[in-house]
């Protein structure tokens, strides 16, 4: 592995082009042709000040953008700290003697590397947009709801945020609607909001971890290169088990504490108004069941996404030819047209519904490729300066040591963990601590003859999951805002957050569902 490139680079040699051609600079062949002064300069390696400057530069942004701008440090100042951050790091490979072109090649090759991604997640926003619109995310939210009962509500929350967000593939988005229900509901029955605060978290972080129309979902599988299907089954193995834990708990809990003496749910909950807006019927689901199929027959993602996208738009104009009309303005409109012009606006800029039910409309009014834009935005950022830092040795220069002090499985995936949860604490925010680590350690699981799936698994684990357990994080401050509950009120109820990625940790250390790799996987430490 010590002769690829590019990713060879970072951990510990010289580029060889780079060296090559310097060498023969210096022997003087240009400097006969009188052009010596335009060889290139000797490449350094980076010193420890190089590798922490870019890290505390983007903690310090990222902090300080957090405390201007809020949760609208999401909508693009974060973004901007990354770029920044970016050609800070740029510029310290170029001090270093690497030529501006190779810092190019470098970016280049990061973009490159996104392109699959990028569609995906594109096709998710318009799947999003057209399932909203044709009644399948309110079908399933509707039939979810049934499931509440107060004798067992914290288990029911955690629950019934874990079905919805694996249908809409958002944990935000199911903590913002349903989650503010249930706080709502919880006040209702004289139930804990902290303890139903951590159960939505809890069932919302399983949803987004397992379904495919997940954004992280998808950056995990894409950062290593495996099919996102190949890493959800992987994922189930620590999400599921991690999932029963937290039900289980949830379960006493709530049993405990006496919620089945209070009386049943009132039936006004404005939940069941969907009913009224939208036919409710099992055919709603047949998108679903597309989706389904198409994944057990591991048909390529951007094609088993869009199938059901396209498929559920033609069935909503047939099955909610009301929410078609509104959606699209149609009064007297030839239907047809109508129709065409509702699934192509769903598709691009998502669905938007004015109901008086605050919890609907912030449910269903969402979805659509551009609303997908921050976040490639985002990620376009994170795996640019991820990328440069590993290509030109700087967090080779802070993780190397610990790679090579971690001898066992089981110390590199402590290793692992830290590393993400970490950047997590000082960067705040999970795609950073989703990216950095994917690309720091897959050559050293290649190396080891440990399958991508593994470290895939292992960063959505200790990536995603706890950064809803930090304060100052995107994703805990987020979830605080819209529940209403503090992250640290939450956190111990917040189960699943930490079950899973201390299960990952576990298998890591006894071997448990440790997939070895295959020649099929070589690319990855070859790329």
């Amino acid at each position: 592995m010590a002769g690829t490139a590019p990713e060879g680079n970072a951990h510990g040699g010289e580029p060889n082009d780079a060296a090559g051609r310097s060498d023969g600079g210096a022997g003087g062949s240009d400097g006969d042709s009188g052009r010596g002064s335009r060889r290139r300069r000797p490449v350094k390696p980076p010193s420890l000040t190089d590798a922490l400057l870019p890290i505390v530069l983007l903690a310090v942004l990222i902090a300080g953008s957090l405390l201007v701008f809020g949760l609208g440090a999401l909508n693009g100042p974060i973004q901007v700290a990354l770029m920044a951050c970016a050609l800070v790091a740029a510029l310290i490979a170029v001090k270093n003697g690497h030529p501006w072109a190779r810092v190019q090649t470098a970016g280049q090759g990061a973009l490159s590397s996104l392109s699959s991604a990028i569609f995906i997640l594109l096709t998710v926003g318009a799947l999003i947009g057209t399932w909203n619109l044709s009644g399948t995310i309110p079908t399933m939210v509707y039939y979810g709801i049934q499931l509440l009962s107060p004798s067992w509500y914290y288990a029911a929350c955690a629950l019934i945020c874990g079905i919805i967000a694996l249908s809409i593939g958002s944990s935000w988005t199911t903590a913002a609607t349903i989650g503010v229900g249930m706080i709502g509901i919880a006040g209702m029955l004289g139930v804990s909001p902290a303890i139903t605060a951590g159960a939505v978290i809890s069932g919302a972080y399983l949803g987004d971890k397992l379904s495919p129309l997940s954004e992280t979902s998808v950056l995990s599988a894409q950062m290593v290169k495996v099919d996102i299907y190949r890493h959800i089954r992987a994922q189930a193995w620590t999400s599921i088990p991690a999932f029963l834990i937290a039900f289980v708990v949830l379960l006493v809990i709530g049993l405990n504490s006496g919620t089945a003496a209070h009386p049943p749910l009132p039936e006004t909950v404005e939940l069941h108004s969907l009913s009224s807006i939208f036919w409710i019927t099992p055919l709603n689901l047949l998108p679903l069941v597309l989706l389904i199929v198409l994944s057990i027959l591991r048909v390529p993602a951007v094609v088993s996404l869009a199938s059901p996208a396209l498929f559920a738009g033609v069935l909503g104009a047939f099955l909610q030819p009301s929410v078609m009309a509104d959606f699209v303005s149609g009064n007297g409109e030839n239907p047809v047209v109508g129709s065409i012009k509702g699934v192509w606006l769903a598709m691009a800029g998502g669905f938007q519904i004015d109901t008086p039910y605050a919890e609907i409309n912030g449910l269903l009014s969402r979805g659509g490729m551009s609303s997908m834009l921050l976040t490639i935005w985002l990620i376009i950022g994170a795996v640019t300066f991820g990328a440069l830092l590993e290509e030109f040795g700087l967090i080779a220069r802070l993780i190397d040591p610990l790679i090579r002090a971690a001898k066992s499985r089981g110390a590199l995936y402590v290793t692992v963990f830290g590393f993400a949860f970490g950047l997590n604490v000082v960067a705040g925010d999970q795609y950073i601590a989703l990216v950095l680590p994917a690309r720091v350690f897959r050559l050293e699981f290649a190396r080891r003859g440990l399958a991508p799936t593994n470290l895939s698994r292992l960063v959505a684990d200790s990536g995603t999951v706890t950064s809803a357990l930090v304060p100052w994080n995107s994703c805990g401050a987020y979830m605080s805002a819209v529940l209403g509950v503090s992250t640290l009120l939450y956190l111990p109820f917040a189960i699943f957050n930490y079950a899973s990625p201390l299960l990952s940790i576990l298998y890591g250390i006894t071997g448990f569902k440790i997939e070895k790799s295959t020649p099929a996987d070589e690319p990855v430490a070859a790329e």
